[in-house]
């Protein structure tokens, strides 16, 4: 595993911005992500992600 950290950009939940690795703690935050731009819309991606799963029959328990 890599220690250069530089390309990686996370999404903090608490604050609602966007942060470099050498942010705040890891628990309040989404990610890595390879850009700013990607981690803006790590919600977004959560959304798409539940949604896709809520949609799944491999999944489908009823």
């Amino acid at each position: 595993m890599s220690d250069d950290h530089s390309n990686e950009w996370y999404y903090n939940t608490k604050t609602g911005q966007v942060e470099p690795y050498t942010g705040a703690k890891s628990g309040d935050r989404l990610g890595p992500y390879s850009s700013p731009e990607e981690a803006a819309r790590a919600l977004d991606k959560v959304q798409e992600r539940n949604e896709a799963w809520d949609n799944d029959e491999k999944w489908e328990d009823d």
